[in-house]
């Protein structure tokens, strides 16, 4: 048989790029894997590191956010710190003053120290007290006597009518003016027609409450019954 034949009856050299693949995944299971396998095995772990960091960027400014809001809440509470710092403070209350204690007795000394009373005894307090009242009450009642009391007084007028037209009026005013008592004082007068030719006579006079009163006036001037009819009170008016 020829080398030809001989190589005709063999498969192996049909065969021959699959024997050189396994040959080459032999060798890799031995000496690792290749370079283009290092390679997609390279862009895997890029791919993982690049989501790592954007995960912490995300992160970092979740943080930047929390810190800027804290910092400004900080800041108001600096404010609010700072103007009630500068605010008054409220007034304080005076405290009750202490009623001072009572003197002591001293303890050590002569007798005569122990008899001498430093503040004076009530006794003498009571007395002087007593005394100072019983001054201004005189003082008060002198100087009230002193002053006048005030005078109830009235103004009246009067009108006195006569019995005809022929009374004289002239002697008939005169009459009247003639009574005189302790608190009455006369004053203005003047004739009013009445009718028929008759005219009254119509005067004004001051008194004392308490001394002269128009019943007693009256009185007085009716006495005078030739010329006088009647006399009535036209006006009162207390002064």
């Amino acid at each position: 048989m020829s080398g030809l034949q001989c190589l005709a009856s063999e498969r192996i050299w049909f065969d021959k790029n699959r024997y050189d693949e396994a040959e080459r995944r032999f060798y890799e299971g031995a000496n690792g894997p290749s370079a283009q396998q290092q390679q997609s095995s390279s862009h895997g772990g890029d791919a993982e590191l690049v989501a790592r960091m954007k995960s912490l960027e995300l992160e970092n400014q979740t943080l930047h956010k929390v810190v800027g809001d804290m910092k400004a809440a900080l800041q108001k509470l600096e404010s609010r710190v700072a103007m009630l710092e500068k605010s008054p403070a409220p007034a304080a209350v005076p405290a009750a003053k202490a009623a001072p204690a009572p003197a002591k007795p001293a303890q050590n000394g002569d007798e005569d120290d122990d008899d001498f009373d430093l503040f004076g005894s009530d006794e003498e307090d009571d007395e002087e007290a007593e005394r100072l009242k019983e001054e201004r009450i005189a003082a008060y009642a002198a100087k009230k006597s002193k002053k006048p009391a005030l005078i109830a007084k009235s103004s009246i007028l009067l009108d006195v009518k006569p019995w005809d037209d022929e009374t004289d009026m002239v002697q008939l005013e005169a009459a009247v003016r003639s009574v005189q008592m302790d608190g009455l004082l006369w004053g203005a007068s003047k004739l009013l027609p009445v009718g028929y030719g008759i005219k009254k006579l119509q005067i004004n006079c001051v008194v004392e409450d308490d001394k002269v009163g128009t019943d007693i006036l009256e009185e007085e001037i009716v006495k005078f019954e030739d010329l006088v009819q009647s006399v009535d009170v036209a006006a009162f008016n207390k002064i």
